[in-house]
């Protein structure tokens, strides 16, 4: 028997919509981070990126359990000295509610050329609309 290896122009992207009102974050984030993968797919190659696009709505809408929402802080550096900046997620959420959803997932993939690759497959957006249509996403539900 031979071994089947993936290659780049076989495998059919498809476009999932995911509306992430209510939804819990760390939940979300796993789930869309094995998709962005190819995680679900029998042809599934560690080495190459072999998954489909994510586009998730109502970013905004996202829960969390416990306290986080007060205690949980997002860190960003200028690379100047002394230049850490701190925002905690309630502010986040306030002023750039994407970036919740894209650094929850972010950090579920490989931190590598290929994890930087695949996380531009994925689109977030704060409210419920998205300019995706022309790609005919199917709705995922995550419940």
């Amino acid at each position: 028997m031979r071994t089947w290896t993936y290659r780049p122009g076989s495998v059919e992207r498809e476009w999932y919509v995911i509306d992430a009102k209510d939804l819990i974050l760390g939940r979300l984030a796993t789930r869309v981070a094995s998709i962005l993968r190819g995680k679900h797919r029998p042809q599934y190659t560690p080495h190459a990126d072999c998954g489909d696009h994510v586009i998730i709505i109502n970013a905004e809408k996202i829960r969390v359990t416990g306290r986080k929402e007060a205690q949980k802080n997002y860190y960003r550096h200028s690379q100047y000295p002394g230049g850490l900046k701190t925002i905690t997620l309630e502010k986040q959420r306030e002023k750039y509610p994407e970036r919740i959803i894209e650094a929850a997932v972010k950090g579920m993939l490989p931190k590598n050329s290929l994890g930087r690759k695949i996380i531009r497959k994925m689109n977030v957006y704060a409210g419920d609309q998205h300019p995706h249509m022309a790609q005919q996403p199917k709705t995922l539900s995550l419940d």
